[in-house]
């Protein structure tokens, strides 16, 4: 069979249905990872669904391990070889949902159930991440029966269940199987494209760590009318200390806290990147943010500080006094070459500086800090994929050199040491993580196509890919 010919047995395939069915026996499996009482439902997904499922495929030493940190979430890893001499390719998903809520979603959709609307598959999962994952089992599969049973390369998958907890356990996890999941890429998929028309590459994602600013100033509030004016108001403290960090139009006013020059292969490749053209999405605020930055580097190549919350005294219920307290919490989303390991001693540095001694800062409790990743644009795998993609769709792909949102991505970079090419195959207005969230049927058979390429090609050129990153001819 020709390239051609297993991309058309894999959307025959999804035209007869195949994909849909598995989607709708994953997506009935509840697998609310933030639900202490469906930890029984997270090892039914990776037992009863995915281990029958990948051993049709051809894979062994599957194995069902317990989360390193004792943590809601178990691990699978699974392997298939085929040669010594052959590329490894290693596929990660994640089969845990956030919470379901089925009293907020409109009548006649159920989260457990697939329901499907014209173009729209409604159900917990379809899009995050379920539908992604399966859709990249289903295409290996669809390949590997073209081949006459072989690929062409070696495979690793490992499936979380945690991921919505914010991967509790996965940096452990891959420090302690590195050997079992030693490989030369990952080609995964998760979030969404850049818009539901053009199929989009990302490399890597925005790191964030999150922190808090506190202002303790006394015990108990004072009469407004008695002391307004001569006690020192902590809200007023902080709003002020925090104006000192970023300006009213967003700019970031901490030299330590503001990323490296945007790099020219970073630049060059988000100059035909166009952000919420999405009909559901915001309207951009033109002058919100670095100036003389394009709305695609602000969000890609460059640092946001944000506020996520504020609050002194009682905002449900203000009385006439001046409070005693007042805290926000701050997020900085960050790019690669942010020195964000020391962001603490950072701020307290810039606020002593800046009159603001009486201003607390630490990491905000129970906060996962995650790492700035990216793949430079310059590799060869990244040039390869986008020729998969393009030869496939006939479209002209979007290359994201880091999403704007942040994920797990530097277990495989930076723990395994992994080149990363992430292939989303959701898009933005998928409701993720809201109620109906579905997929888009004309987009996964886009999407089943895309991968059956990229796993056909993978065969084809994955050694000489290898031997160019290497510096061999």
């Amino acid at each position: 069979m020709t390239r051609d010919d297993a991309i058309a047995r894999a959307t025959a395939h999804f035209d007869a249905g195949g994909f849909l069915a598995l989607l709708r026996e994953a997506v009935s499996i509840p697998t609310e990872s933030q639900r202490p009482d469906h930890a029984g439902q997270l090892d039914a997904y990776l037992k009863d669904f995915i281990a029958p499922l990948i051993a049709k495929l051809g894979f062994r030493d599957t194995s069902i391990l317990p989360n390193p940190n004792g943590a809601n979430g178990p691990f699978l890893i699974a392997s298939r070889h085929e040669g010594d001499d052959l590329p490894t390719v290693l596929i990660y998903g994640h089969g845990d949902t956030v919470r379901s809520y089925p009293e907020q979603w409109r009548d006649g959709l159920d989260p457990w159930q697939v329901t499907v609307e014209g173009d729209r598959w409604y159900g917990r999962g379809t899009a995050d991440n379920k539908g992604q994952h399966i859709l990249n089992l289903v295409a290996l599969g669809q390949v590997m029966e073209a081949r006459g049973g072989r690929l062409g390369f070696n495979t690793k998958l490992i499936i979380e269940m945690g991921e919505e907890l914010g991967s509790p356990g996965l940096r452990p996890f891959c420090r302690e199987q590195a050997q079992a999941l030693k490989a030369d890429v990952l080609i995964a998929s998760d979030g969404p494209r850049l818009n539901a028309e053009r199929p989009t590459l990302f490399l890597g994602s925005r790191g964030a760590y999150n922190f808090e600013l506190s202002v303790n100033l006394r015990e108990g509030g004072h009469h407004s009318g008695n002391w307004g004016g001569l006690l020192r108001n902590p809200g007023t403290v902080l709003a002020s200390a925090i104006a000192s960090m970023v300006d009213a139009r967003g700019t970031i006013l901490v030299e330590g806290l503001r990323p490296p020059p945007i790099p020219e292969g970073v630049r060059a490749a988000l100059a035909d990147i166009r952000v919420g053209e999405d009909p559901n999405a915001p309207k951009i605020d033109e002058d919100w943010g670095e100036p003389g930055l394009s709305p695609a580097e602000r969000v890609f190549g460059w640092n946001a500080l944000e506020v996520l919350a504020f609050r002194t005294g009682d905002p449900d219920g203000p009385v006439n006094a001046v409070p005693p307290h007042a805290m926000a919490v701050m997020q900085l989303r960050f790019v690669v070459g942010t020195e964000w390991k020391t962001l603490i001693e950072t701020v307290r540095a810039h606020l002593d500086a800046n009159g603001f001694p009486m201003v607390g800062v630490r990491p905000a409790r129970a906060a996962e800090v995650f790492q700035a990743t990216r793949l430079p644009v310059e590799d060869p795998w990244v040039g390869w994929a986008l020729g998969s993609i393009e030869a496939t769709t006939r479209k002209n792909p979007a290359l994201l050199p880091n999403l704007g949102g942040s994920l797990p991505n530097d277990a495989f970079s930076e723990i395994l040491g992994l080149p990363t090419l992430w292939v989303p195959h959701s898009y933005p207005a998928c409701q993720q993580h809201a109620p109906d969230e579905h997929l888009l049927g004309s987009e996964s058979r886009e999407a089943m196509a895309i991968m059956a390429g990229l796993f056909w090609d993978l065969g084809e050129d994955g050694p000489a890919i290898l031997r160019r990153r290497a510096g061999g001819a």
